[in-house]
């Protein structure tokens, strides 16, 4: 036999090895509703990718997993509800979808899993109260309605609190009390509280022990512990990288570096549109500063993940989902989520959501006097000159080239229990549009481009006594600029 003709064996067998070590599940869809073209997203835990398009009706897509979890379909299409559908998946298992319409999050589940009955026994408990909500959605600007969309969830939660009690505790039932737990740390007043609580008890003692992480995630979402806020000292926390080795997050601190924090999901688009200025920052600034990527997927999710495996910096996992991490950090359950750890273990930065600039920014505060900023770290103060004329104050801000911002004339300081105004400003125009127009940055990725920056300056009428630090506010008005605990020196 010819050497090449055994090779071409060899790799034919080294292939049938692989496919046989990749578990999958399929899953089918058909809804003679459906119209052709509509985007099919489906993953592991509560974010998915585009899988497949749909075709007469009918979708089909395989996924990658090691174990029973839970999976999320999303249709985005005519007719279809932004609601994300949750099924169970199990490798080497088939799943069907059917139904006679669009409402998908409704249709017939078809599925030798277990939980998955579980989940069929909850979905038809809730079913009109999900058809209300989905119906809603019809009106193309139901998400202006917030009172009534409120309302309606409200009430699922309510009914969902109710069944759980008759279900048997499994990944199922456990998923569903999650998704209600979640939310309420950023809900005021939940009114079912007290059933819900009488719940997670009769759950956490009833629960195999092989869930005990899953509780005690949903504990800390029902008795949320105190979130830290900038001024406030870090907790350190335990963590594991891809191989399964331990850390401590305070591991992280050497050679008096700053600690950026960033949780963040596979599924969330915010998140990895933020990477390419991230890593250019992150080259730019190893000696001062250390990133920990945070991951809030489940760990086969993770692992699993080609983005995940490309991240340069630290890339972790709690095991948990992040959640014991994000309760004691985040303020709310969203990603991206980002926090500035200075050496000395304060809080000095958090934010949610990503806009060009933020990463530049941190940077360029790295060299500058010492200053908290907790709404847009895309604006820098790079100096500050007190005199017995006025205080100037020097700015730097980072945006995307052709975003624009703006510097309110009411802008003000604040030290010494007393506000000093705004008397002049140069470099930029005050209550209008400015634009950037120096380069900093030019991403190979076309949605980032390039990043620009604009120098101004301010100055404020004389403090009455130099202070320490000093806070800078644009304008008493919701979503303005504010600087903290400037340094004057």
């Amino acid at each position: 036999m010819k050497k090449k003709s055994i090779m071409t064996m060899m790799l034919a067998l080294v292939a049938m090895t692989g496919l046989a070590q990749t578990k999958t599940v399929t899953v089918t869809g058909y809804s003679p509703a459906l119209k052709d073209g509509t985007l099919v997203l489906a993953g592991a835990g509560m974010s998915g990718t585009v899988v497949d398009t749909v075709q007469s009706g009918h979708f089909a897509f395989s996924l990658p997993i090691e174990e029973l979890t839970v999976g999320t379909l999303f249709l985005d299409g005519e007719g279809c509800p932004n609601y994300s559908f949750f099924f169970m998946m199990k490798p080497d298992v088939s799943v069907k979808l059917t139904g006679t319409d669009c409402l998908y999050p409704l249709w017939n589940v078809d599925s030798p899993i277990p939980e998955q009955q579980t989940l069929n026994s909850i979905t038809e408990h809730c079913r009109d109260v999900i058809a209300e909500y989905l119906h809603l959605q019809e009106n193309k600007e139901w998400y202006k309605d917030r009172d009534k969309c409120d309302a309606i969830n409200l009430k699922l939660m309510k009914q969902e609190i109710d069944i759980l009690s008759s279900q048997p505790v499994d990944a199922a039932s456990l998923n569903v009390l999650w998704r209600i737990s979640r939310p309420l740390k950023n809900m005021k007043d939940f009114p079912y509280m007290e059933e819900l609580k009488s719940l997670e008890k009769s759950f956490a003692a009833r629960a195999p022990k092989e869930f005990d992480n899953q509780l005690a995630e949903i504990h800390t979402y029902i008795y949320p512990p105190h979130v830290l806020q900038v001024g406030e000292e870090a907790v350190d926390v335990e963590l594991f990288d891809m191989q399964g080795n331990k850390h401590r997050l305070f591991d992280a601190f050497s050679d008096g570096r700053y600690v950026l924090l960033d949780f963040w999901s596979i599924g969330c688009g915010p998140c990895r549109l933020s990477e390419p200025e991230m890593r250019e920052v992150y080259g730019r600034m190893k000696d001062k500063l250390e990133i920990i990527g945070i991951n809030q997927d489940n760990l086969s999710t993770w692992k699993n993940n080609d983005f995940s495996k490309s991240i340069v910096w630290k890339n972790w996992n709690d095991g948990k989902m992040g959640s014991s991490v994000a309760s004691r950090y985040c303020d709310v359950g969203a990603v991206p989520y980002y926090v500035l750890i200075s050496p000395d273990k304060r809080i000095v930065w958090k934010a949610v959501g990503y806009q060009p600039g933020y990463f530049l920014g941190m940077a360029e505060s790295f060299n500058c006097p010492k200053q908290d900023n907790s709404s847009n770290l895309g604006l820098v103060v790079r100096h500050v000159d007190a005199y017995a004329e006025g205080t100037k104050v020097s700015f730097r801000y980072y945006t995307k080239k052709g975003y624009w911002f703006r510097i309110a004339k009411d802008s003000y300081l604040t030290a010494n229990g007393k506000k000093y105004k705004l008397t002049a400003a140069d470099g930029i125009k005050l209550d209008v549009d400015n634009f950037p127009e120096v380069n900093d940055f030019t991403a190979k990725e076309d949605y980032i481009g390039e990043i620009n920056y604009s120098d101004f300056t301010l100055t404020f009428e004389p403090f009455d006594t130099i202070p320490t630090t000093f806070d800078f506010i644009e304008g008493d008005v919701q979503g303005a600029f504010v600087i903290r605990n400037v340094s004057v020196k």
